[in-house]
């Protein structure tokens, strides 16, 4: 921080800090302060030559001034005075004390201490729910060390992060390549294929910027969707896709690559030497193994004959059929074969005659692209991807491979999601751009440990591939009852079981179960204290009607608040928020982070009070210290700091810091340890700097070598391969998956253990979407239209939607004003362009819009921007923008085996009648 005279004689300061607003950050930033008062917000110059974006923020961060000074604003604790909880009924929140809004709470957690953490049925009595994939930990302090102290909660209740999002992508990514997010190595790729990947809204400032960088150099983009959204406007091609049908477009590329192009143009090294390629599949569909060690079988071409994977000098057979004298086959639950002179078929055979039928002309008629297209899409992935040559980075000599394949939303997640990765990583595997320079490269992993670094996430199994921690199948330590309400521990076993792993689950199944009890397992029951922060699942989830009638259910709600939503609504009591520029925390910067958020520097940044906080907003890491000592948890709360649950562990190899377990700690205290402990990680125990320096200084980093964005050198260097194409693992997991649920009496989940197979196929995926019509009592022909959504990067995730400022600039990106919709289409519905239309769904729920026309969207296909539908967001709730979140159905049928679904509908449109005008004029309009 510093301080400097202004033109005026006011007190002028520059504070540094971070907006984490988005899972596209951190981006550091300055704000500038005049007489207390924030006035503007700039870039962190400072950061120019460490930050991936030159220290720029983007447009969500310009709205934090209008953010902290809105006069909605809550500014005080609030507690109901209505009990009733009615989406019709005013809360009758009035002020009160902050001891008397702590004295509550801890009464109510101090009785359920005493009674028990868990319920009858075995599921935690406290629930929390926190949005935006994570973001919001970058805001609580150290609130996230008395949830650890606290023991058992629900962390189920999602607000849609996850399931609506990446969701396949997290869990196959972590397991295939240690992957939470797909990224391309954007310097240096030179072709991306970009099935609905929103990178110029969704990628933060640093995907903007690299992107834009891309394509000045001559990178090429084609963009795969049925709308045209903003990424697609900046790409070199459009394909305007059928919905849900990515996974047959990305299948009919690899029957062009393996039946249409020449052997020599795959990676044959990289297929041979770092994949399962040449493992060696027995009839029954397992691997063949060695009778003695039980490791995998390939054939070796220089003593032609089956060899275990790691017999050093062995040269693998990457094609054709073999066969063994002696071989075992191991199946599920301990099941074991024994075999001699059996024929061996090599795993990428096996995948070369399963992709046979994926034609390019099959692919025409599913997908709705000419098939001319798709045969250049996949011979100009071929010519650029350079296979043979190699880059130096750091004086390490890398394959080079500048091609790159990117899944959005709604692609990647629900039905049809895991066969996309799984063909977009063969497609990186084919020509050896899986986890090196200029490919598919992944980010920080959130399901394996440790979540710092990737590059040392894994160790190598008996198979030869990367061990990795699901979920227990095996008949002794399978869950068969849920530990929390949405069931991941017993039903996803990629999910694993991080901090992460709960909100990772099917979290729809939290409001699912609550009124539709399933057999076999505990019914599910209320929370009887949920805690809410920086999310608003009664707009962000599917069915939100559904999802407001089971908040309003909740026994008891805590909010922390900004402003009042539709969530907070609920409430029994709210808490002001100490918002983005008045609250203190350090956080972890660098490596490689979500996104397009790739450094070549690792450190921390500190998040600084810029001005003091409005009205009575008190900061998180207060809250929480207040709530251990309340609640008699302070020693375990203390210990939880020391450890480093709020993210910086105080004590090292030759460093302390530990703050004393009897005292409560100031805010000072906690914050001054964790940055003494930070120094000393980075200067491996030679530095200490406090909170003082970090508050002038605002950041440090050390270099991350840019060699560790890749995976690949890594496993290499352990010996071990990707477990691609043929998943054997993963059907063995599914076979034991489906004992123990038919052991249980389990039927539900039947649907979804179809997933489980060695080698991913199509299945009739918008056909899905077509029976859950039938299943709620309508018919396919009555709902002919799709409607799809688009994240809005000035929104994230509707939590800045009461700001004026990202409604002006939202209002020049079309969409954000009302329905997408192609003008064929509007011409045969009867509307023009500003009139308005009735959607409809089969769930019985329909909004209400106006037409926005554009010729860049499919004429089966509507658009509706994602979060809006707000009735008691202020600001938000004037714009007169529908939401298809209402629209979307909750089921089990629709719910993927990772747990996931996506965020589209098949829906019926009509003209709006006079009387369903809703709002008219120019209220809502674009600014």
């Amino acid at each position: 921080m510093s301080a400097a005279p202004a033109g005026g004689g006011g007190k002028v300061e520059k504070v540094q800090t971070y907006c984490y607003q988005c899972v596209a950050g951190p981006d550091l930033m300055t704000v500038k302060v005049v007489d207390g008062v924030a006035t503007e917000i700039e870039p962190n110059f400072k950061a120019a030559d460490t930050h991936p974006a030159e220290g720029k923020v983007c447009v969500k961060a310009f709205g934090l001034i209008q953010k902290s000074y809105t006069p909605h604003r809550i500014l005080t604790p609030m507690k109901r005075t209505n009990p009733k909880k009615g989406k019709d009924q005013d809360p009758g929140f009035v002020p009160i004390s902050w001891d008397e809004a702590m004295s509550t709470i801890a009464e109510r957690l101090n009785t359920i201490r005493a009674e028990g953490l868990v319920d009858g049925n075995g599921y935690p009595k406290v629930a929390a729910s926190f949005g935006g994939a994570g973001t919001p930990t970058q805001y609580m302090g150290s609130l996230t060390a008395f949830l650890s102290a606290w023991g058992p909660i629900d962390f189920g209740f999602g607000s849609g992060q996850g399931v609506k999002c990446y969701h396949s992508e997290h869990l196959y990514g972590e397991f295939w390549h240690r992957g939470y997010v797909i990224t391309p190595d954007t310097p240096r790729t030179n072709y991306i294929i970009n099935c609905g990947a929103n990178h110029e809204a969704s990628g933060g400032v640093c995907g903007v910027y690299r992107h834009a960088e891309a394509r000045g150099r001559g990178a090429k983009r084609i963009q795969v969707e049925p709308h045209l959204s903003v990424t697609g406007a900046c790409s070199a091609e459009w394909l305007p896709i059928r919905p849900k049908t990515d996974a047959a477009f990305l299948m009919t590329l690899l029957n062009v690559m393996v039946h249409e192009a020449s052997r020599d143009r795959l990676d044959l090294e990289f297929l041979r030497n770092t994949t399962s390629s040449p493992y060696l599949i027995g009839p029954d569909g397992w691997y063949l193994r060695d009778p003695e060690t039980n490791k995998p079988l390939l054939w070796d071409e220089k003593t032609a004959k089956a060899v275990p994977h790691d017999t050093a000098g062995a040269v693998p057979a990457l094609e054709g059929r073999f066969t063994v004298a002696k071989a075992v086959t191991l199946g599920a639950d301990d099941e074991r074969w024994e075999h001699a002179d059996v024929e061996g078929v090599t795993a990428f055979t096996k995948f070369v005659e399963h992709v046979r039928e994926y034609t390019p002309a099959w692919g025409a008629k599913v997908c709705d692209v000419p098939e001319a297209r798709i045969r250049k899409i996949a011979n100009e992935f071929l010519d650029n991807a350079c296979v043979g040559q190699t880059i130096e980075i750091d004086g390490q000599v890398m394959p080079y491979r500048p091609v790159a394949v990117t899944l959005g939303k709604t692609v990647n997640n629900g039905w049809g999601g895991a066969e996309c990765c799984w063909a977009r990583t063969m497609l990186a595997v084919l020509v050896g751009a899986l986890e090196v320079p200029g490919g598919t490269i992944g980010t920080t992993i959130r399901i394996n440990r440790p979540a710092a670094n990737r590059l040392e996430s894994f160790e190598g199994c008996l198979d030869g591939f990367m061990e990795y921690p699901f979920n227990p199948t095996d008949r002794d330590t399978w869950k068969a009852n849920p530990v929390i309400r949405n069931a991941y521990k017993m039903l996803v076993p990629l999910v694993g079981n991080s901090s992460w792993s709960p909100a990772l689950g099917p979290t729809q199944f939290s409001y699912m179960f609550l009124d539709e009890p399933q057999d076999q397992i505990p019914r599910a029951t209320f929370p009887e204290f949920l805690l809410v922060y920086r999310t608003n699942p009664v707009i962000s989830f599917w069915d939100t009607d559904r999802v407001a009638s089971v908040v309003s259910r909740m026994p008891f709600v805590v909010c922390f608040a900004h402003t009042r939503d539709e969530t907070n609504h609920f409430a029994d009591i709210l808490l002001p928020d100490a918002t983005d520029l008045e609250g203190m925390q350090l956080i972890r910067i660098g490596g490689t982070k979500f996104q397009e958020q790739y450094w070549k520097t690792q450190g921390f940044a500190l998040r600084q009070p810029s001005v003091k906080p409005q009205g009575e907003a008190r900061d998180f890491t207060d809250i929480a210290t207040d709530l251990a000592v309340r609640t008699g948890l302070l020693e375990k709360y203390n210990n939880a700091i020391n450890r480093g649950s709020h993210g910086v562990p105080l004590k090292g190899p030759n460093w302390d810091f530990s703050i004393p377990l009897d005292k409560a700690p100031t805010l000072e205290e906690v914050w001054d340890a964790s940055c003494r402990s930070a120094s000393a990680e980075l200067t491996g125990g030679a530095e200490s700097q406090g909170l003082d320096w970090w508050k002038q200084n605002g950041f440090r980093t050390i270099p991350y070598p840019e060699t560790n964005w890749f995976l690949t050198p890594a496993l290499k260097a352990k010996g071990l391969r990707y477990e691609l194409p043929y998943q054997e693992r993963l059907t063995r997991i599914g076979r034991q998956l489906g004992n123990r649920l038919k052991e249980a009496g389990i039927t539900w989940w039947d649907h979804q253990l179809t997933e489980y197979r060695p080698l991913m196929d199509w299945h009739d995926f918008p056909g899905y979407w077509e029976q859950s019509v039938v299943e709620h009592g309508g018919k396919v022909e009555d709902f002919p239209f799709w409607v799809v959504t688009a994240r809005s990067m000035q929104y994230a995730w509707g939590s800045n939607m009461h700001i004026p400022l990202m409604r002006e600039v939202s209002g020049n990106v079309k969409g954000h004003d009302g329905v997408v919709m192609n003008p064929e289409a509007a011409r045969k519905v009867g509307v023009k362009e500003g009139e308005r239309i009735v959607v409809s769904s089969p769930i019985g729920k329909s909004v209400s819009g106006r037409v926005v026309l554009s010729q860049g969207i499919r004429p089966d296909t509507i658009l509706m921007m994602s979060q809006f539908d707000h009735w008691a967001t202020p600001v938000a709730k004037d714009f007169d923008v529908p939401s298809m979140n209402r629209l979307t159905a909750m089921t089990m049928q629709l719910t993927d085996a990772t747990g996931s679904g996506a965020d589209l509908s098949r829906v019926a449109i009509r003209k709006a009648r006079p009387d369903e005008q809703g709002r008219s004029g120019e209220k809502g309009r674009r600014a």
